[in-house]
C-alpha cells in the first residue's frame, strides 16, 4: 500500500449540513456539520437507485478521521471502493456521519447534556441524503453500522426509531453495561480524589485547558457517557458513582435503560422488524465487548429474530484495527439490501 491516497473508482462528496436539531446545544458545539457521502463506481453513468449504509464512528471520532492512513493499510473508504469495484458486493451509497461533541461523542442519543444527536441522524441526515442522492428510500434498503460507540448507535437507533432502518451491523458495540462500566468507576473516583479534589468541574477545566494531556484523560469517556445517559433537563450531569466508586442505584438505573441488551428485551418487536443483523467482536477485546456482543446476540435471538437473519462471530482480535471487519459486514449486508434479494429468502 502506497503511503498516499490512490485514485478510487467511485467518489466521496464532502458536504456541510446545517442542523436545526443541534442548534443551541448545551456544549456550544457547531450546528454546521461535515457529512461524507461515498458514491460507488457507475453512479454518475446510470440513473439507477442504490441502497444506503450509514456509518457511525467510535468515541472521539469525527468524520475527517476516515482519511487517516495507517502504514501499509488502506483507509475504510478505499476498502469500500475496492469491494464495489471488484464486484464482490452490489454497489451502495455509504454515508459517513459526524456526531462529535466537545466531550468526544454523543452515543447518538438525544440528551440535554450534549444535544439532539439521535434526531439529527434520523430526522435530518437520512432525509438529506434521500433528497439529494439516488437512494432506494425505504427502510428495507437502508442499513446502519458502526464500531464501539458507533456500534452502540447502530444497535439502539433501529430500536428507538423502528421503520427507518432495515438492517444493522455492530462491531464491538457498547453493551452489557454491568460488565462494561463499573470496573472503571473506582479508578476514576481515586483519580478525582487525588488530582481534582473530588471535582468533575476541576477535571473538565484541566482536560480542556491541556487538550486532554492530564491525569485521568480517559475519564472524559465516562463523563461523556453520563452526559448521554444521566443528564438532567437543565443540562447538568449526574454521575452514577460516589466518591468511593460505589454505584448510586437510582442514577445507574438510568444508564441501564440505555443498555442495548436491556433495550432488546423491552423492544423485541423492533428487532424482529429488521431483516439482517450482524454482530461481531474480537475475542480479546480490551473492554470485554466480546461478552457484550454475546449477550446482545442472545437478546436478539430471545426477541424472536430467526437465526438466518443474524450473523454472529467472535474472531481472533482485540478492539483495534477492525477495518477488515467493516468490509466483511458490508459484503454480507449489501445483497440483503437490494430489491431482487428482498423478495426472496436469503
Amino acid at each position: 500500500m502506497m503511503p498516499w491516497s490512490p485514485e478510487i473508482s467511485g467518489r466521496v462528496e464532502k458536504v456541510t449540513v446545517v442542523s436545526d436539531q443541534l442548534r443551541g446545544n448545551a456544549l456550544g458545539d457547531p450546528y454546521e456539520r461535515p457529512l461524507w457521502i461515498y458514491l460507488p463506481p457507475g453512479y454518475d453513468d446510470t440513473a439507477g437507485r442504490y441502497p444506503t449504509i450509514y456509518v457511525l464512528q467510535g468515541y472521539s471520532g469525527q468524520v475527517t478521521m476516515w482519511d487517516n492512513r495507517a502504514a501499509w493499510r488502506p483507509t475504510y473508504p478505499e476498502l469500500l471502493d475496492e469491494l464495489f469495484t471488484s464486484g464482490e458486493a452490489p454497489p451502495a451509497i455509504v454515508v459517513f456521519v459526524d456526531a462529535w461533541t466537545r466531550l468526544g461523542g454523543s452515543q447518538f442519543v438525544d440528551s440535554a447534556g450534549h444535544g439532539r444527536y439521535h434526531s439529527y441522524l434520523c430526522d435530518e441526515i437520512v432525509p438529506y441524503v434521500d433528497a439529494r442522492y439516488r437512494t432506494l428510500a425505504a427502510a428495507e434498503h437502508r442499513a446502519i453500522t458502526g464500531k464501539s460507540s458507533g456500534g452502540y448507535g447502530a444497535m439502539i437507533t433501529p430500536m428507538l426509531r423502528p421503520g427507518l432502518f432495515g438492517a444493522l451491523a455492530t462491531h464491538a458495540g457498547d453493551c452489557l453495561f454491568d460488565v462494561l462500566y463499573p470496573r472503571e468507576f473506582p479508578p476514576a473516583a481515586r483519580t478525582l480524589r487525588d488530582e481534582y479534589e473530588g471535582s468533575w468541574d476541576r477535571y473538565l477545566t484541566r482536560f480542556f485547558d491541556t487538550g486532554g494531556r492530564c491525569p485521568g484523560s480517559d475519564m472524559i469517556l465516562l463523563y461523556g457517557n453520563a452526559a448521554s445517559y444521566s443528564a438532567n433537563e437543565d443540562g447538568t450531569v449526574d454521575i452514577p458513582f460516589d466518591a468511593t466508586g460505589h454505584l448510586i442505584p437510582e442514577i445507574w438505573q438510568r444508564w441501564l435503560e440505555y443498555d442495548p441488551v436491556v433495550m432488546a428485551g423491552e423492544r423485541p418487536e423492533t428487532l424482529r422488524g429488521l431483516h439482517s443483523i450482524w454482530i461481531d467482536a474480537g475475542r480479546s477485546d480490551q473492554y470485554y465487548l466480546d461478552l457484550g456482543a454475546t449477550a446482545f446476540h442472545r437478546a436478539v435471538r430471545a426477541a424472536g429474530v430467526p437465526e438466518d437473519r443474524v450473523s454472529f462471530e467472535l474472531f481472533d482480535g482485540t478492539h483495534s484495527n477492525l477495518e477488515h471487519r467493516y468490509v466483511m459486514a458490508v459484503k454480507w449486508l449489501t445483497p440483503r439490501l437490494t430489491p431482487e434479494n428482498l423478495s426472496r429468502e436469503i
